[in-house]
């Protein structure tokens, strides 16, 4: 019988384990907190636990765990994690200390198959999906490491978070729980490249997340030189889930923006994109492409101004963002690439 992940059950689940194995209700309250308060990794640390109930456990269940690998330290202070799973699957994650606090930026999967040109998680395409227990593992390993306390989290790793909705929901019930790292949902950040049934379902959850969607162009055209996934939907399908999510949600949603030399970063191009975004409750962040195997590289400072100042002109709330970790394998997927030669 192949275990499950335990990190993975929610309190009513545990509940049901705990009186399947015949022990008292009141184990499943100690064994959330030392799940996800104590976030113990072997079921021998679990001290007040009688030790046929942690024989039990481990006979049909195993703790995900987030094991370093390895660790690269950015001068701007990023620093990226290669995680290995307990198959010894690999994955990243990163933290990012801001004056506001730290972030920390988890995958969701192992590999990816979205393929889009700026990014090398799709290198090697997809493995598998991670549980909801191996996405809170990444934060908790992460906050032991550091020290720090973890302000927000951003699922912008490897793998498209929507392409696993169900594993991420879980995750997102999980991280904010009162009685575990009680994050804010309106302190968490999912991204996706746009599957629009995936956007309009995670819309009918009514979660106060905050929605991120990699657009990178105004056309289709462009956009599908880019991003595979252009080619099954269309930028108007995808605005118009958008809409439908701010109008259910009452969110304002982030549009993702990596900023290509030559593809994407023209003054005509900007004015395409704050026509398309007009009268959408929304946010633009525009980052220079962080380079990946050369396929494409990011615009200079000068292109990055002037489309950023040509949005702003015609009122589309923008950010132009630093680009982090360019010192490092800063751009998602590099790391594990390089580290697995895929």
């Amino acid at each position: 019988m192949e275990k499950l992940d335990i990190l993975s059950m929610l309190p009513a689940e545990l509940e049901y384990i705990i009186e399947e194995i015949g022990q008292p209700k009141f184990r499943a309250k100690q064994l959330w907190g030392w799940l996800h308060q104590q976030r113990v990794q072997e079921f021998s640390d679990m001290a007040n636990i009688p030790k046929a109930m942690r024989d039990a456990l481990d006979a049909r269940f195993f703790l995900a765990k987030a094991q370093e690998k390895r660790k690269q330290i950015s001068k701007d202070g990023t620093v990226k994690f290669l995680f290995a799973m307990v198959d010894g699957a690999l994955i990243e994650s990163v933290l990012m200390d801001y004056n506001h606090g730290a972030s920390v930026c988890i995958s969701t999967q192992v590999g990816c198959r979205m393929g889009c040109v700026f990014c090398a998680s799709a290198e090697g395409g997809l493995v598998r999906n991670l549980t909801a227990g191996e996405m809170c593992a990444q934060v908790y390993s992460i906050a032991k490491e550091s020290e720090k306390r973890i302000g927000n989290i951003v699922l912008m790793g490897c793998g498209e978070p929507l392409d696993n909705l169900g594993e991420t929901l879980k995750f997102l019930q999980l991280i904010t729980h009162p009685d575990g790292m009680n994050i804010g949902a309106r302190h968490i950040t999912v991204s996706t490249c746009g599957l629009v049934p995936e956007i309009l379902a995670l819309a009918g959850e009514k979660l106060q997340i905050t929605l991120a969607i990699s657009l990178h162009a105004p056309t289709d055209d462009v956009r599908q030189q880019l991003m595979p996934i252009a080619k099954r939907y269309t930028i108007a399908e995808t605005i118009s889930a958008c809409k439908e999510y701010v109008n259910i949600t009452n969110r304002r949603i982030t549009f993702e923006y990596a900023l290509a030399h030559g593809i994407n970063d023209s003054p005509a191009q900007a004015k395409q994109l704050a026509t398309l975004l007009r009268g959408i409750n929304c946010h633009v962040n525009l980052i220079p492409v962080n380079k990946a195997r050369g396929q494409t590289h990011g615009s200079g400072k000068n292109a990055a101004k002037v489309f950023t100042q040509v949005l702003q002109d015609n009122r589309v709330q923008t950010t132009l963002r630093r680009s982090l970790g360019t010192d490092i394998d800063g751009a998602c997927g590099q790391l594990r690439a390089n580290s697995t030669g895929i």
